[in-house]
Order: C-alpha cells, then sequence, then structure tokens
C-alpha cells in the first residue's frame, strides 16, 4: 500500500488571543514567540491511520504539507511517528488563503511523486475549519473520496469506510485509489518514541517550489484568486454598564424600570 497523507502546520488552537496579532496589512496572524506551531488535529489522525495500514498490509507512507519553511519540523514529527518520506511545497506563490491553490498545489506534487492508493487528509483545518482541500485534491485527481471517516478497513482493491452523518453511520465501499479525510474516531495519534526521533533526524525533507511541481504561472497569478481575503481582525468586545439608583430597594427598582422602559428593553 502506498499512502500520501497530506498535513497543514497551524497556530496552537489552544493559544489565547491575547498571545498572537494580526498583521493587518498582510492579513495574517502572527505567531506567538513562546506558543510552537502544531500539526493540525485531524491531520495528526490520518498520519495515524496511514501508518496503521501500513503496518498491517505493508507499504509506504508519504507525508506531504504546503507552507512556511517551519512546516518541516511537522513533516518530521510524521517521520518520527512512522512515516517513511516527506515532502514539503513551499514558495511565495502560494496563496494558503484559497483552498483552490492549496488543492491543485497538493494534486501536482502528489502525481509527481508517483503511484498511490490510498490520500488521507484531515476532515477540516483547526484554524479556518474550511474542510475543502482534500475533496479539492479528489475531484483534480479524478479519483473518489470520502468525507469524514471515522473507520477504515483495505481489502483488495477496494477500502470499506464508515462515514459520519448528522443522525449517525453510513457504510461506504470505494475503488482504490480514493481519498479520505479522518474524523478523530480514526484514532489517537501516536507519541513518537526516541527510536522514532532519531530516525526521523537522519532523513530529509524535500522541499519542492511551484515550478518543480510544474504547476502553471497563470494558476498562480492573484487575478486567477477564487478566494480573495478581504479582512482579518481579532473582535473588539466593548460594553457599557449603567447602574439603577435611589434611596431604597423600592426607588432602585422603579428607576431600574424606567432605564429598561427608555431602552425598549420591556
Amino acid at each position: 500500500m502506498d499512502i500520501v497523507v497530506c498535513i497543514k502546520q497551524i497556530m496552537n488552537p489552544e493559544t489565547p488571543s491575547a498571545a498572537f496579532r494580526i498583521d493587518p496589512e498582510a492579513r495574517r496572524a502572527i505567531p506567538a514567540r513562546d506558543q510552537p506551531l502544531v500539526i493540525n488535529d485531524y491531520d495528526a489522525v490520518a498520519v495515524e491511520s496511514a501508518i496503521r495500514i501500513k503496518e498491517a498490509k505493508g507499504g509506504k507512507v508519504t507525508v506531504i504539507s504546503l507552507g512556511a519553511a517551519s512546516a518541516s519540523a511537522a513533516i518530521k514529527h510524521c517521520l518520527a511517528m512512522g512515516a517513511d518520506e516527506g515532502f514539503l511545497l513551499s514558495d511565495p506563490l502560494f496563496r494558503e488563503e484559497d483552498r483552490s491553490v492549496v488543492a491543485h498545489a497538493l494534486a501536482m506534487a502528489i502525481k509527481k511523486i508517483g503511484s498511490f492508493d490510498l490520500i488521507f487528509c484531515g476532515r477540516q483545518e483547526g484554524d479556518w475549519d474550511a474542510g475543502q482541500v482534500g475533496l479539492g485534491i479528489a475531484e483534480i485527481l479524478g479519483i473518489p473520496s470520502v468525507n469524514p471517516v471515522r473507520k477504515v478497513e483495505i481489502n483488495d482493491g477496494t477500502a470499506l469506510v464508515v462515514r459520519v452523518v448528522d443522525d449517525g453511520y453510513e457504510v461506504i465501499e470505494i475503488s482504490l485509489p480514493a481519498l479520505i479525510t479522518a474524523s478523530s474516531g480514526l484514532g489517537v495519534p501516536r507519541y513518537p518514541n526516541m527510536k522514532g526521533i532519531m530516525r526521523a533526524a537522519k532523513k530529509d525533507v524535500t522541499i519542492w517550489t511551484a515550478e518543480d511541481i510544474g504547476i502553471a504561472a497563470s494558476k498562480l497569478d492573484p487575478s486567477a484568486a477564487k478566494v480573495q481575503m478581504l479582512d482579518l481582525f481579532v473582535p473588539i468586545h466593548e460594553g457599557t454598564c449603567e447602574f439603577a439608583e435611589g434611596e431604597t430597594p423600592e426607588e432602585t427598582g422603579a428607576d431600574l424600570f424606567l432605564r429598561l422602559k427608555e431602552a425598549k428593553l420591556i
């Protein structure tokens, strides 16, 4: 089984809003210096699922990420978990806020890597919660996809999957190659042991630019963007407080009544 897993490095979702700031010009969040970036939770589950299948069926697990150079650390973590190879797509031309560009870049990288039996993605991102990239990759590659999945069983040339729906589950059989997006029900990601960490330290993460994966310049031109970030900001919560006044509880209650009536709240 040749399995590809697409991952994303994000700010820790537990980071308090006061710990990072927004760059209004670039319309990007600036991570807090004391808060390390992490692998998207659902993507870590996807990596764990791929490794379990490899351990049961044999084969190879390849991890791909698109982002800044820092994403190499996330890929290294996956290699320490048990993945075999890692690729980072890093180029200033990539517009991460446009999921169609991200999906296209990842699909082109998968094509360059070669044959595969299964692609895993997380069901959605922990920062934007878009949940669009995985299904976009499947559409570009012309393969079946199921989203989101809580259980996978690999058979000869097919996968039996349990899909999460609003009122329960669906059991679906799909032909391979296919793409599956992982929900948290697929399992708990393992923590790398010392042997895995040492093994990962000896491996290099291959870095590819847009040119390396053969993306046409017209696809990356800002005029071709399907999504544009218009504004990004931390909400400001403002409020005023007024105190009802009176010499006695009765007078205070009467004053409160008049204030609420004047504000048309009663």
